[in-house]
């Protein structure tokens, strides 16, 4: 019997996994196929590496969640950066891989013969944004993209950073966050995008393929007009997070075959509202779409209790995906 970190690797590369591997994101791990490790840091309380006083609410960044007490991460509350700094002046977190890897022996333990995914949680631009405020974050690349530049790259090269150190523990991928769309459609133009931002990934993914990581990238929002340019630069797995938003028969046209999609059933629609049937006749249309018999295609499972997700949607869900086992929808 294969192992299950072998049944991920394939579904990634179509080779014929013998069924559908999933994920299970925030409990419950151990059902599924992924653990997830989290490489980003709190802010250090008393400067001593080990002493395990951090302030958790507090990103290594520097900018602060204040939590809504409704099951979600919280929401930035006010920028780090009130000014535009020059990247001179930034003082970019310690790597600090004693105390960021310290927990790996343990996770690992667990793993078994699981695929590790290391996850940077908030990445690229989402941290700029909570690093400047949405709306400055907006209009810094077009005022001052000479200050803008070096500021997001410094971003980038950090997470390059911790990449190699994933690679180093023995993780197999790394998972990026980076929300790029509302649900009609992107926060910019695609064409701006794409001279702007597309360059600075396809250099973080190369990098992470050079260290031999898989590139996991989840987006919120319509990405349909851009999916295909993560495709093109590397992105090994990429998580549609909405697919009720999405275009995604446009999407299975352009890609099915030739990219990995890791999908969950729409957390604001029908895993929130649908009965155990519907869940699996939307999990079944998303395959049909997005997935080949050799493979293209991870179920994602999250418990939304707080959007409303009942306990026997979340089980339904995970049942759902069970069910597509590989090759029963030639």
């Amino acid at each position: 019997m294969p192992s299950r970190a072998l049944i991920v690797e394939q579904a990634i590369r179509f080779q014929n996994p013998e069924r559908i591997p999933i994920v299970f994101w925030n409990r419950d791990q151990t059902d599924g196929d992924v653990m997830l490790y989290h490489l980003s840091r709190g802010v250090p309380g008393n400067g001593t590496a080990l002493a395990n006083v951090w302030d958790w609410s507090t990103n290594e960044w520097g900018y602060h969640l204040e939590s809504m007490d409704d099951g979600t991460m919280g929401h930035p509350i006010r920028p780090v950066w009130l000014e535009l700094p020059a990247a001179g002046d930034v003082a970019v977190p310690a790597l600090r891989e004693e105390e960021r890897m310290h927990a790996v022996p343990e996770f690992l333990a667990i793993c078994e013969d699981r695929y590790r995914l290391a996850s940077l949680d908030l990445s690229g631009f989402t941290v700029y944004t909570f690093m400047r405020g949405f709306e400055n974050a907006m209009q810094d690349f077009l005022i001052d993209p000479d200050r803008f530049g070096p500021l997001m790259d410094l971003i980038m090269d950090f997470e390059c950073d911790l990449l190699s150190l994933a690679a180093r523990h023995g993780f197999h991928g790394i998972h990026f966050a980076d929300d790029w769309a509302t649900q009609s459609g992107m926060i910019i133009s695609p064409a701006l995008w794409r001279s702007l931002f597309k360059p600075r990934y396809r250099r973080q993914f190369e990098h992470a393929h050079r260290l031999g990581l898989h590139v996991w990238y989840h987006c919120c929002g319509n990405l349909t007009e851009i999916a295909g340019d993560f495709h093109e630069i590397g992105a090994d797995v990429l998580n549609i997070a909405q697919p009720n938003v999405v275009d995604l028969d446009r999407i299975g046209r352009l890609l099915r075959g030739r990219q990995c999609f890791m999908m969950p059933v729409s957390y604001q629609t029908v895993s929130i509202r649908g009965t155990p049937e519907e869940i699996l006749a939307e999990a079944e249309r998303m395959y049909r779409l997005l997935a080949m018999p050799a493979g293209g295609f991870v179920g994602y499972v999250e418990e939304y209790g707080c959007m409303g997700m009942s306990s026997d949607n979340y089980q339904a869900c995970g049942a759902a995906f069970r069910r597509l086992q590989s090759g029963m929808l030639r």
